[in-house]
C-alpha cells in the first residue's frame, strides 16, 4: 500500500532527471495521497499541471495502468 512518503520520493526522483524547461502533466488517479495539499504544493512550485481521472472510471487511467 502506498504511503505519502513513497510517493513524493517517487515525485523527487522522478523531477530530478527531468530538465526544468519542459511543461509537465502528473496524472493520477484520485488517491488520497495524490490529494494531499503538500503534494499539489509540490506540484504547483514547479508548474506542474495535475490531472486527475473521474471518480469511477478505470478508464481515464488506462495507458499508466497498462
Amino acid at each position: 500500500r502506498p504511503t505519502y512518503s513513497l510517493v513524493s520520493d517517487m515525485l523527487e526522483k522522478a523531477l530530478e532527471r527531468l530538465p526544468e524547461t519542459h511543461q509537465l502533466l502528473m496524472h493520477s488517479d484520485q488517491g488520497w495521497h495524490y490529494q494531499m495539499r503538500q503534494y499539489v504544493r509540490t506540484l504547483e512550485s514547479r508548474a506542474i499541471v495535475q490531472s486527475m481521472s473521474r471518480k469511477g472510471n478505470c478508464y481515464d487511467n488506462a495507458v499508466i495502468e497498462n
